[in-house]
């Protein structure tokens, strides 16, 4: 398993279609992975550190896991069959749960909880960006400055 940096969201071109963007720590490749609009806000209200009015699920879900005594230790990104990502939520007492990575993502930042990928969907998923190519990530990351939750709307899938 590798250590993954949440880069940011974005909106792909022309389909509207939000994408994640993760890094691999002390590593050159970068996991893209698509992901519906209601996680796309929920990732960047917690990369923004917004709190909203109301707890969204994933702010629930964290309130419920302090209020029973539970710590997420890790997040893994642990498989990509037919074009679909698998993770699992991986607590403290050593319990494991399936996740969809949006929203396993969405907790994990909420919770201060690492994510990591395995080797295998890095190798079959993850991208390499050259030097040269920094630029461009850098680009990216002034546009999720810029960005508000809100542009991603309120539907989800």
């Amino acid at each position: 398993m590798n250590q993954l940096d949440v880069v940011g969201v974005r909106v792909e071109m022309p389909n509207n279609q939000p994408i994640v963007l993760l890094r691999e720590v002390g590593g050159d490749r970068y996991l893209p992975i698509w992901i519906g609009p209601g996680e796309a806000t929920a990732i960047a209200f917690a990369q923004q550190g917004m709190t909203p009015p109301r707890p969204l699920t994933h702010d629930l879900f964290k309130n419920v896991l302090e209020a029973v005594g539970q710590e997420l230790s890790a997040v893994r990104i642990t498989d990509l069959r037919d074009g679909v990502f698998y993770a699992e939520l991986v607590f403290s007492s050593g319990v494991e749960v399936s996740a969809r990575p949006s929203d396993a993502i969405a907790l994990a930042l909420r919770a201060g909880t690492p994510i990591y990928g395995s080797d295998t969907v890095l190798d079959d998923a993850g991208i390499i960006i050259p030097d040269e190519q920094e630029d461009e990530v850098e680009r990216f990351r002034e546009f999720l400055e810029k960005i508000s939750p809100e542009d991603f709307g309120t539907g989800s899938q």
